[in-house]
């Protein structure tokens, strides 16, 4: 790989793209960089004015991990960014994606895993979206899958749109657009009583309980991520763990199917599928809505 990289408008400098970030599979961090310049154009559309969170392995996945929210000093003027007040006093700022080379430039910083706020920049107080993250406590995906598709009809029923991706790691997240007319609380209140009345329908599948030792073999349906400053991972996001598996864009039919596993798509081949298949989120920011009628739908299905 060269020492610089063009990305859309910009030139990034590269630095160590031989070093191994996934020494069992071989990948190095030019492959990383590679990778990000490569699906910058589906994932950019997907994070655009969110704030980021980066996930670095300097050593790669075998040595230190770090979670990073404030941008170093040493980044580019370039780059976008939001200062915003932290808990407890003090301000963080944040690196905000605007742009392909932002991507990459992460890259070349060892990050392997994005995760981003879920409002933008310029309405940081409502966010865009409202996520339910389907997080397993055994190795049963089928279970997984089955709760998706029961949440999706739910939603359906509430008049609300929903997209699904792979995490990269065990679970699933399920996505709703949202029309940024609600704000933080008012959303967090609707996702936690939706998730309480969908758990009360499966009690033997399903919980809300956050504490692991309480969750027996149940399903937690995480709906806490739907709180100002919290956090989701990024589409298209590589995860840190044997294989490179990548929070991956899928469609309902993909769910239905038994073939589909949580770490099936890779960093490897995910360049491939986008080249040979429609992006199955297309368009799925056209279908926001506020949670005004559904707020009332679910009223009256809480109250049956």
């Amino acid at each position: 790989m060269p020492e610089r990289v063009k990305s859309g408008r910009r030139t990034v400098d590269i630095s160590n793209p031989d070093k191994l970030m996934f020494p069992d599979d071989g990948i190095t961090k030019g492959q990383l960089i590679d990778y990000y310049r490569t699906v910058a154009g589906v994932m950019l559309p997907e994070i655009k004015g969110h704030l980021l969170t980066m996930e670095r392995f300097p050593n790669g996945i075998d040595g230190k991990r770090f979670y990073q929210k404030d941008m170093s000093d040493y980044f580019p003027d370039w780059m976008d960014r939001m200062t915003v007040p932290k808990q407890g006093g003090g301000e963080v700022t944040h690196v905000v994606a605007s742009e392909p080379a932002t991507l990459v430039y992460l890259a070349n910083q060892a990050c392997l895993t994005l995760h981003m706020s879920l409002s933008r920049k310029d309405r940081i107080d409502y966010p865009d979206q409202m996520i339910f993250d389907l997080d397993p406590s055994t190795d049963d995906f089928d279970g997984i899958r089955r709760s998706a598709l029961d949440l999706k009809e739910v939603l359906d029923d509430l008049g609300l749109y929903s997209v699904v991706k792979t995490t990269g790691s065990r679970g699933l997240h399920v996505t709703i657009p949202l029309s940024r007319k609600d704000a933080f609380k008012d959303v967090r209140s609707f996702a936690r009583s939706l998730a309480a009345h969908f758990a009360e329908h499966f009690p033997d599948r399903l919980t809300i309980e956050a504490r692991k030792e309480k969750r027996r073999d149940r399903i937690f349906v995480d709906w806490m991520r739907n709180s100002k400053g919290a956090t989701a991972v990024a589409p298209y996001s590589v995860r840190a763990r044997p294989g490179a598996p990548v929070a991956m864009p899928i469609s309902w039919d993909e769910v239905r199917s038994r073939r589909l596993r949580p770490g099936g798509y890779t960093m490897q081949d995910v360049a491939r599928i986008i080249a040979t298949r429609e992006d199955p989120w297309t368009g799925w920011r056209r279908k926001a809505r506020s949670l005004k009628e559904a707020t009332r739908r679910l009223e009256r299905l809480v109250d049956r």
